[in-house]
């Protein structure tokens, strides 16, 4: 079905002449602000607290400013005070490394070789040496 341009003209100037009740706009307005309510109180805690804060940021006053400062310098002086002082620190040099130099250890295989009795009758079994 198509819709001639005559029609289209008609239409639109039956349409021209509607317009909303009287208490639309009122009735707009009250369920506007209860729907944000609504929202405010379905919204976790923290979420609704930080919504206030960031509106409390955007309005403008100098107190709120001088109330951050506060905050602020209370946290980085709570923080200097909780750190710790005076612990020992662990020295991460290594100890000083011994390189005193030893003298040779005399040979002493050769006089006991001629300790070992090498006997064909001081052997035992396969394995054993008498000394």
């Amino acid at each position: 079905m198509k819709i001639s341009d005559q029609e289209i003209g008609n239409l639109l100037a039956l349409k021209r002449h509607e317009g909303p009740p009287e208490s639309y706009m009122e009735d707009f307005l009250r369920e506007f602000h209860q729907r944000r309510r609504e929202e405010a109180v379905r919204g976790s805690r923290v979420s609704v607290l930080w919504q206030r804060f960031t509106d409390w940021l955007s309005e403008p006053g100098l107190a709120k400013w001088a109330y951050g400062a506060g905050v602020a310098y209370a946290a980085v002086l709570a923080i200097v005070i909780s750190m710790p002082r005076g612990q020992e620190v662990e020295s991460i040099v290594p100890e000083a490394v011994d390189h005193r130099v030893v003298a040779p250890v005399e040979n002493v295989a050769p006089t006991q070789l001629d300790e070992l009795d090498l006997r064909p009758s001081s052997e035992g079994k396969i394995g054993e040496q008498e000394f």
